[in-house]
């Protein structure tokens, strides 16, 4: 029995959203008249792919599975993707692709002692671990000290743990915490587009974006621009109610914990000798001047009810 998702609408928007972007003169056609159309039509991606225009037609109505990685490779030169969005074109063909077996679902991976141990060790840095939900599944004190605001928010599920995309979009102190809450939204959602084509069965998954789509018309526009993200070090600013402006630079590492779900251990750290440093290892001291709570547990659990967050709602 063919168990393949459905997900021709989200082919459908991807392909149709980056051959929207790129104009004639970017992609070296000849341009003449008016254009019905922003950035590029169907017939000329297939030109550039050299596809016909049938083809190419079919491929942009979600008719992916089975196509060739030659035949990708040509339509994502022809739509200029880069290396992240390339990514997410083969992860949506793969997910298309029929299959016989009736597709398993996926289970919280307890995080090992090993990893535990590492996270308690680094103690001038905050470090944590995110499944490919963007949950807080395990945490060393610094990091719960300086994500304090997402530990104690009303948006964490019934066992304390705390949702990057479920705060950010949902709490309406975010945009005080963070100094660039547009970046960190936009990063926030492209990072769920990316796990979205790669695990399209997980249920959880869908019920976090089903959430937000409902709630949030701030995560609904990003949602529709299909924009994604894999690679997301960088710098950050927050706005922390005990430490105050701290200037952070982090970077994901993948985290292979298990075939079935994707981890990432995040570290946040501040430049030597910088005045971010002492606040960080101002923070660092209260921190370890507590008892540090249990990590939240890695199984699934329902978020507790709340009052929505209107910010950037319909309702």
């Amino acid at each position: 029995m063919d168990q393949r998702p459905d997900n021709r609408s989200e082919i459908r928007d991807f392909l149709a959203t980056r051959r929207a972007r790129i104009t004639p003169e970017q992609a070296g056609l000849p341009t003449s008249g008016r254009r019905r159309v922003p950035g590029l039509r169907r017939e000329e991606v297939a030109v550039l792919a050299g596809v016909s225009t049938e083809w190419y037609t079919r491929l942009e109505k979600g008719h992916i599975g089975g196509v060739s990685e030659d035949v990708l490779d040509a339509v994502a030169r022809a739509l200029q993707l880069d290396e992240e969005e390339r990514t997410y074109l083969f992860d949506l063909a793969k997910a298309a692709q029929p299959s016989s077996r009736t597709p398993r679902r996926r289970k919280a991976v307890e995080v090992p002692a090993r990893v535990e141990w590492l996270l308690d060790s680094i103690t001038l840095s905050a470090a944590f671990v995110t499944n490919g939900r963007l949950d807080i599944v395990s945490a060393n004190a610094l990091a719960r000290a300086l994500f304090s605001p997402l530990f104690s928010s009303e948006t964490v599920d019934e066992r304390g743990r705390p949702n990057f995309a479920r705060y950010w979009f949902l709490d309406r102190g975010a945009p005080d915490f963070v100094a660039d809450w547009d970046a960190a939204a936009n990063i926030t959602v492209a990072l769920l587009r990316v796990e979205a084509g790669r695990y399209p069965h997980d249920r959880a998954l869908r019920e976090l974006i089903g959430e937000l789509s409902t709630v949030s018309a701030e995560f609904r526009t990003r949602w529709a621009a299909h924009n994604v993200r894999i690679h997301h070090g960088g710098v950050k600013r927050f706005h922390h109610p005990d430490a105050g402006t701290l200037q952070l630079t982090y970077q994901p590492l993948g985290l292979p914990l298990s075939t079935h779900e994707e981890h990432a251990l995040t570290i946040y750290t501040a430049e030597p000798g910088s005045p971010d440093e002492d606040r960080l290892k101002l923070l660092a001291s209260w921190a370890a001047t507590s008892a540090r709570p249990p990590n939240p547990p890695a199984t699934d659990a329902t978020p507790k009810t709340r009052k929505p967050d209107t910010r950037g709602s319909s309702q």
